[in-house]
């Protein structure tokens, strides 16, 4: 639980879902633009940066990644404001879950050093909107 704000993190297992479905997608685009699934590493390289920029851009623009809208989940601000991430912000967190050593190094409630640099949490879409509908009382 994010004890300062009140609300609790979605759990590890739900996120690791949502990243294997942005993976499996993320596969699915390389093979789509290649034709044929290789195992090289330049096809490795490709599928990492379909998944950087596809998580990046449609956290930015919807708050949560392909996986993560799938599975019912959503990256919000830490700080209270409910707009999505800035694209800048987007892609830096990004950029950290692909070094891979963030999302594994985390604080006991929950948040991975890549939400915890950007100002971040990943939460579930029930929390997410009652998270929206406590804003919109204000």
């Amino acid at each position: 639980m994010v004890a300062e704000l009140g609300f609790d993190n979605a759990s590890w297992a739900h996120r690791m879902l949502a990243l294997a479905v942005d993976w499996l997608a993320c596969i699915a685009i390389v093979v789509a633009v290649v034709g044929s699934y290789k195992t090289s590493q330049s096809f490795s390289l490709g599928i990492l940066g379909a998944f950087v920029v596809e998580s990046a851009i449609l956290t930015a623009t919807v708050g949560g990644s392909f996986g993560q809208i799938a599975t019912r989940l959503r990256v919000v601000r830490v700080d209270g404001d409910r707009r999505p991430l800035d694209l800048v912000r987007a892609f830096a967190r990004q950029i950290l879950v692909a070094l891979f050593v963030p999302p594994l190094v985390f604080r006991p409630d929950g948040r991975g050093l890549h939400d915890l640099a950007v100002g971040t949490a990943t939460v579930t879409l029930a929390t997410y909107r009652d998270l929206v509908h406590t804003e919109g009382e204000r």
